[in-house]
């Protein structure tokens, strides 16, 4: 049996295809790794290693003594910015997942003649930019005293109008046999809600716990102006410290750097899987 000239066509055309897709998934992932690579090689080298006109890819004398320098630094809290860092991130993402799914499948379930009102109150603040609402922000958590509190860093931001709108959009899609099925067996909206709806949306909420946590982790002008008191830094604000009008310490702000960006990588990690699913399943099409 003989392979016609059109077939052999389409062949070469896929083993073509296929392998410029691998080249450019390679050269992709090699750009998308610099960084990093940068990160972890300046962050074990010392000031001369990261300045000096000689470049090696590794130094040959490891600088492992800056990981204890970054910690005993008196200057800089950096083991408290990262206890604070994680507190914030981890009670805001639980925070947000509570209200704005509650708000979501308040706005997707529960019938109510103002309900599209209410929907549009939420877009609107999306509209409304995050510097114009930051000066109110302020005057009202110092007037309540949350000032250099943890208070003050989580509360203000544990709503978010996207969140709730992405929820809504979910639960808009979500079985409603489901519900009615629970309904039957005699619970209301709220029982519906956290013994059905919870327990089968568990990769929607990691899509969403993700999201919230890197950017309560990565949250810089807030912190900074909330946490006046060093022992209310969080790691931004911490890593700004090593760079100032007077002094650039070179080593550090890269040992930092590559200690803070730690946790997001293992969080993404491990829950990257729920990530693509949830994004997926918000009913949100390009």
């Amino acid at each position: 049996m003989t392979i016609t000239a059109p077939v052999k066509q389409r062949t070469a055309r896929s083993v073509m295809s296929s392998t410029g897709l691998y080249v450019a998934l390679g050269v992709a992932t090699v750009l998308f790794l610099v960084p990093f690579y940068l990160i972890v090689r300046n962050a074990l080298s010392s000031d001369a290693d990261i300045t000096g006109e000689d470049w090696a890819f590794f130094p040959t004398d490891l600088q492992w003594g800056n990981v204890k320098e970054l910690f005993d630094d008196p200057s800089v809290p950096f083991a408290r910015a990262l206890w604070n860092s994680t507190v914030v991130a981890v009670l805001h993402t639980l925070g947000t997942l509570l209200v704005c799914s509650l708000a979501g499948y308040g706005l997707a379930r529960i019938p109510y003649k103002h309900a599209n009102k209410v929907l549009y109150t939420v877009l609107f603040t999306l509209m409304v930019p995050a510097a114009v609402t930051f000066v109110p922000s302020y005057v009202l958590v110092s007037s309540l005293g949350w000032v250099s509190s943890l208070r003050g860093l989580i509360i203000p931001g544990l709503f978010s109008g996207f969140t709730a709108f992405l929820f809504r959009q979910y639960f808009l899609g979500f079985p409603k046999e489901l519900e009615e099925a629970a309904r039957v067996d005699g619970l209301g909206y709220w029982g519906a809600y956290w013994r059905i709806v919870v327990p089968n949306s568990l990769n929607f909420f990691a899509a969403i716990s993700v999201i919230t946590f890197i950017s309560g982790w990565n949250a810089f002008l807030w912190p900074l102006v909330i946490g006046q008191d060093q022992n209310s830094w969080t790691v931004q604000v911490a890593l700004s410290s090593y760079m100032t009008a007077q002094t650039i310490n070179i080593h550090l702000i890269f040992m930092a750097t590559a200690v803070s960006i730690l946790p997001l990588v293992l969080v993404f990690v491990f829950l990257q899987r729920w990530l693509v699913q949830g994004v997926a399943q918000t009913g949100i099409k390009g």
